[in-house]
């Protein structure tokens, strides 16, 4: 999970800074910290994905054309 993916699932939710920590249980600057390469791999990040896969996005992996995110189909 890079940080323009968390930023565009973010994006796709309509979703603040604010909502994202809230759903992942972390605090605001975390999830800034995240979206900025600021942090590494730990807890937080597994609950940001957590938060944001439930709400229904996908990770893309660079396939080839980069890594991205989408809405799951309904």
């Amino acid at each position: 999970m890079t940080s323009a993916q968390i930023r565009a699932a973010r994006a796709l939710l309509n979703w603040t800074v604010r909502d994202l920590a809230d759903r992942a249980g972390v605090h605001r600057n975390t999830v800034t910290r995240a979206e900025t390469d600021a942090t590494g791999p730990g807890h937080a990040q597994e609950a940001i994905r957590k938060a944001i896969e439930d709400a229904g996005v996908q990770f893309i992996e660079p396939n080839g054309g980069g890594a991205g995110v989408r809405l799951k189909k309904p």
